[in-house]
């Protein structure tokens, strides 16, 4: 296994895990920013009233996008062992 063939393993497995972990990301950013709108409008300093839609958001998310992660993740891992012969030089 030379430095090549790990550097591109830790590049696609970075990569995957950017591609997954963003969309839940996204969502909790964009209901974070609208509920820190609302504390500044209304002047409610409640902070589980931060948190707790949030992770609401992230949820919704996970439940929505679970196909289409399941099919990355799996198409993922099935390239790493198809590739283990050619990652041992073999």
């Amino acid at each position: 296994m030379t430095e090549a063939i790990v550097v591109s393993i830790m590049i696609e497995a970075m990569r995957m895990t950017t591609l997954l972990a963003a969309p839940m990301l996204i969502g909790a950013l964009v209901v974070g920013l609208l509920v820190s709108i609302f504390q500044a409008v209304t002047q409610i300093q409640e902070q589980t009233l931060a948190l707790i839609p949030k992770m609401g958001a992230m949820l919704v998310v996970l439940a929505i996008l679970f196909p289409w992660f399941l099919s990355q993740a799996t198409s993922y891992m099935s390239s790493v062992f198809i590739n283990i012969p050619r990652y041992i030089g073999g």
